[in-house]
């Protein structure tokens, strides 16, 4: 009797260490992404087009953003407290749908290392055992937090990623630059990843680019989002009140020193002169210089031309109904705005300082930043006049995206397999 007991018991146990075997196995790996915030800006975009279309039975994302600690009176809060007093961010709602958590850590500022340093040390002790991955966005402290994630055992892969080839000018970007050093060498992350040479060369340096350590992750959209459509295009400028008569050139983007709206501005201005074509210029982003670009347009007259729209979730409408898009900024990384612009069969104009890697299509023209206004603006022209079927040509550009690895779903099961696998598929 007691034999039969003792079977039976062990069978029971041998069942409870299958199921949590079972349960381990089928639980999903956790990605902690690092950004700044997780607002409307390309990289996190980019991020969530792939969670999204990531396989979250397999691989889930968390989010590990950076809020002022003023709010709470303290120097070094917890995730918890700072989560409390910190304005909800765009991305915010989607990421708890999707199944993901956001952890909080104080700003940093420089002056605050030793409390960022030991913020940073406590979330990780706090949340051990928790992601497999730790994947940093934000490179301008990542040389403090992906060593840390990896001497305290909080993450199997630490990444870091290259989003931009440039820095503000002054201070800001002197600092930026001087943390990022330890980037340069080998063996602060576990992968170097760039959404473009120039990027990766810019951050990681010429020496890791060049032995290979560097790997190219193409900033993926929905490419089927941007599909173009008359009735959207038509209704869009309907609530806008811009007739079918009028071009629009378009512009989506930060309100920063990068984007240059300032020069941005100025071709527009040379536009209107020259043609006696109706024009609306719009600009969809927020930032530190709106007011600024605003005072400009005032100063110019040109109120009745600009219209300036803020934040749009829903974006890829607003492709729908410009007729060009404008990109002229001071440095980019690879911009996910001129690959949904061509997604959207615009053309576009653009910066020669923005990597060639973004010329994925025959729809993107570049110009220097040398050249005059008035110049980018015969080029505008010039292209206005040479039209082009967007409706016909949507299925070629879109085919094109998607083989050059352009398209969100296929970048998802590539990134899927890497996390779950410390490497990619052959």
């Amino acid at each position: 009797m007691l034999e039969a007991e003792d079977k039976n018991i062990a069978q029971i146990k041998s069942t409870q260490i299958s199921n949590t075997q079972i349960d381990k196995v089928q639980a999903p790996i956790r990605v902690l992404h690092v950004f700044g915030r997780v607002g409307l800006g390309g990289a996190e975009s980019r991020i969530m087009d792939m969670y999204r279309n990531m396989d979250r039975s397999k691989v889930q994302f968390d989010f590990l953003v950076h809020a002022s600690a003023k709010k709470t009176g303290k120097k070094c809060p917890t995730s918890d407290e700072l989560m409390a007093v910190r304005e909800p961010d765009y991305y915010d709602d989607e990421i708890r749908r999707l199944g993901g958590n956001i952890y909080v850590v104080p700003r940093f500022e420089g002056k605050n290392f030793i409390e960022y340093k030991k913020a940073i040390e406590r979330l990780f002790t706090d949340n051990k055992g928790k992601w497999d991955v730790v994947h940093g966005h934000m490179t301008s402290t990542a040389a403090i937090y992906l060593p840390i994630a990896k001497k305290k055992g909080i993450a199997k892969i630490t990444i870091a990623h290259s989003r931009n080839a440039g820095t503000e000018p002054g201070i800001k970007g002197l600092a930026t630059n001087f943390f990022r050093l330890p980037l340069k060498k080998k063996g602060t992350a576990d992968f170097y990843f760039t959404c473009s040479e120039i990027a990766g060369r810019a951050v990681f340096g010429d020496r890791l680019f060049d032995k290979g350590y560097v790997t190219t992750i193409p900033n993926a959209i929905d490419v089927a989002k941007f599909k173009y459509d008359n009735a959207i295009r038509d209704k869009i400028r309907k609530e806008l009140g811009v007739d079918e008569d009028t071009v629009v050139i378009g512009h989506i983007g930060r309100f920063d020193y990068q984007k240059n709206h300032e020069f941005l501005i100025r071709i527009f201005t040379s536009l209107l002169s020259k043609t006696d074509k109706k024009m609306k210029l719009i600009l969809i982003g927020k930032g530190d210089l709106t007011e600024k670009v605003k005072q400009q347009v005032m100063d110019l007259g040109i109120n009745d031309n600009v219209m300036f729209l803020g934040l749009k979730s829903n974006a890829a409408d607003y492709y729908r109904a410009m007729d060009y898009f404008l990109f002229p900024s001071f440095y980019e990384g690879l911009p996910g705005t001129v690959v949904e612009a061509q997604a959207a069969c615009l053309k576009c104009l653009i910066s020669d300082t923005i990597t060639r890697e973004v010329h994925l299509t025959d729809l993107v023209s570049c110009m220097s930043l040398d050249r005059d206004a008035s110049e980018w603006a015969d080029k505008i022209l010039q292209d206005i006049d040479a039209g082009n079927d967007r409706e016909a040509d949507t299925p070629k550009y879109a085919s094109i995206l998607t083989e050059k690895g352009f398209d969100a779903k296929t970048q998802s099961e590539r990134m899927s397999y890497f996390y779950l696998h410390g490497s990619f598929k052959n």
